[in-house]
């Protein structure tokens, strides 16, 4: 592919226009995905794709034939994405006035980062009955879950500790999660 690519390329650089058409089909339905996912908009991808297609026409005798064309020409699509989302004024402002509202502004409708205490009774509870429920696995199990789990070890470093096989410890610690997933049933 990237030998017919630079094929294409040296003849661009000679003059043909043709050339440049057979690389445009090759890469422009992926081009315009890459400018969807950026932008969230159909025609504003489609424009930034085909800019970054008259772009790369242009500036064709800058291309470094040793590398991707596909990496150069989505490098210049996401630099054009990146300018437009940088360009674009946001459609309303966090202290303007909610209409329909007397003094609500819009800072009212942003989600706050603090979790309630009710979550976080919740997630207490949760990581006390994990902890009860491991207390509950037998010995192998629970030294490998805790080392594993807890201490977020790997699994070769849990290996050395407890003086194991790694397969051993690998094997441990699939059991000690199916027998915790069987003690903890609908939780």
């Amino acid at each position: 592919m990237d030998q017919l690519i630079n094929k294409r390329i040296n003849e661009v650089l000679k003059g043909n226009q043709e050339a440049f058409e057979e690389i445009v089909t090759l890469f422009q339905h992926r081009l315009y995905h890459v400018c969807y996912r950026m932008l969230s908009n159909r025609q504003e991808a489609e424009d930034i794709a085909q800019e970054a297609f008259v772009r790369a026409y242009i500036n064709i005798h800058t291309f470094d034939q040793k590398r991707k064309f596909s990496t150069w020409l989505f490098r210049i699509a996401t630099n054009l994405c990146i300018d437009r989302i940088r360009k674009k004024k946001p459609d309303y402002y966090l202290d303007a006035e909610v209409p329909g509202t007397e003094g609500l502004t819009m800072y009212s409708q942003i989600a706050s980062d603090v979790e309630l205490p009710e979550d976080e009774v919740e997630k207490m509870e949760t990581q006390e009955r994990i902890q009860y429920e491991i207390g509950r696995l037998s010995d192998k199990y629970r030294s490998v879950i805790i080392l594993r789990y807890i201490e977020e070890l790997p699994l070769q470093e849990i290996s050395d500790i407890l003086e194991l096989p790694l397969g051993t410890v690998k094997t441990r610690v699939h059991r000690g999660r199916a027998a915790l997933r069987k003690q903890m049933g609908n939780l």
